[in-house]
């Protein structure tokens, strides 16, 4: 694999390379399908048509998880890009993972959890990879280039990290401090950024939620 596609980098993002882990995979899996979809975007495959995904070019992109991605698209009635991002995350995240288990960026190592539920440990190969990766984002975050000069998928990579609060990558400090950068990067990735945001928005409140009557009763 020459060159890693924008969920690949994603989810090299979200591995704990010190302990061999994702750290929250429902977390992982939202980022993971909403880079595909942005990715998707940004090849120039999928638009935005009054809200909804859109195929705009059909030609098969190379990357297995991005051309079953636009084939579902294709086969599918018009839909939000809300809905897309949370469709089958967890089969996006998967796949994902046996296709760089084969091209030999990771080790995944499945085993049982209590020897009852399926695990999965994915190990990077390479921990650089990782480093490089967040080197990138920490510049497209902090500059000194304008955002209007940020390469498009580093601007991606950034603005989907800050939707879901990758804190292992940009801190909540860095979140506050470079809001509106983060907006204008975010502005770059197209509609599948803004719509994972919301998404995990909703799911955070869900979650918050769940806890305070769990404490209440």
């Amino acid at each position: 694999m020459t060159e890693l596609s924008l969920p690949a980098k994603a989810y090299l993002l979200a591995c704990d390379v010190t302990h061999g882990r994702l750290r929250d995979r429902r977390r992982a899996g939202l980022l993971i399908r909403g880079a595909a979809m942005t990715d998707l975007v940004l090849r120039g495959r999928v638009t935005d048509a009054d809200g909804r995904v859109a195929v705009s070019g059909a030609a098969p992109t190379g990357e297995l998880v991005l051309d079953e991605l636009l084939a579902e698209i294709a086969g599918e009635r018009p839909r939000k890009w809300k809905w897309w991002v949370r469709k089958d995350a967890r089969g996006t995240l998967e796949a994902l993972e046996s296709q760089l288990d084969a091209a030999g960026v990771l080790e995944l190592r499945t085993g049982r959890i209590l020897g009852l539920f399926p695990s999965r440990r994915p190990i990077v190969r390479d921990p650089a990879i990782v480093d490089r990766l967040r080197a990138r984002v920490g510049q497209a975050l902090r500059g000194p280039s304008p955002v209007s000069e940020v390469d498009a998928g580093d601007a991606a990579l950034t603005a989907l990290a800050a939707a879901v609060e990758l804190r292992q990558v940009i801190p909540g400090r860095d979140r506050r401090r470079y809001k509106e950068r983060i907006e204008g990067l975010a502005e770059r990735g197209g509609d599948a950024v803004p719509a994972l945001r919301k998404l995990f928005r909703e799911l955070r409140a869900v979650r918050a939620s769940a806890a305070s009557s769990s404490g209440g009763s």
